[in-house]
């Protein structure tokens, strides 16, 4: 009975969480998209969301690191692929969104610096964190910084000297730099977690 319960529990928070993040996109399509700054960090909050859905409702305890990180880094490819639309409107003299004229590119480059930045920091913390230092018996995971740092250095490349952030999917499928960078700090995570402890 009382497992039952729990269960409809988690039922409830996660169709709240759920319908909030309905609602926002409601509201993102019907007026908030139109507003620069508001837009991105919209679209950065509706990933959190849906790490907090999957977090509810599989009992999960999430990380305040993770949480953080999540809206940072979508945070971070959400200004990225903004750029990509003011370089197009710089080019054609045609604005792809409606609020792209309240951005340009040296406010756009100053963004993506701002949150590569605490991006990068918030990830150190996280490995160096009490509560990861105990989840995986390790203190070694503060190595894999390396990747992270030179994963957003290249997406920072990507965008600022090719020209080609519009679509992080496609950057992650066709770029093998990205890929290897990837891979590297998958297994890096893997043998320190399982070899180096």
């Amino acid at each position: 009975m009382a497992s039952t319960f729990l269960l409809y529990d988690h039922q409830l928070e996660t169709a709240g969480v759920i319908a909030f993040y309905w609602l926002l996109n409601i509201g993102y399509c019907l007026k908030l998209k139109q507003y620069a700054i508001i837009d991105v960090c919209i679209v950065a909050f509706g990933f959190v969301l849906r790490v907090l859905a999957g977090g509810v409702s599989t009992s999960i305890h999430l990380s305040k690191w993770i949480v953080l990180m999540t809206f940072l880094l979508m945070l971070f490819l959400s200004f990225a692929k903004r750029r990509d639309d003011v370089v197009r409107m710089n080019e054609t003299g045609h604005a792809p969104r409606q609020n792209t004229i309240r951005y340009n590119l040296t406010f756009i480059n100053q963004a993506i610096t701002i949150t590569s930045s605490v991006t990068l920091v918030c990830y150190i913390m996280y490995t160096v964190s009490p509560e990861t230092i105990q989840n995986f018996h390790t203190d070694y995971l503060y190595l894999t910084s390396v990747f992270v740092l030179v994963g957003l250095l290249r997406y920072i490349q990507i965008a600022v000297v090719d020209k080609k952030s519009g679509d992080p999917t496609k950057v992650i499928l066709r770029d093998r730099f990205t890929q290897l960078i990837v891979l590297a700090f998958g297994l890096a995570f893997l043998f320190i977690i399982y070899v180096l402890r």
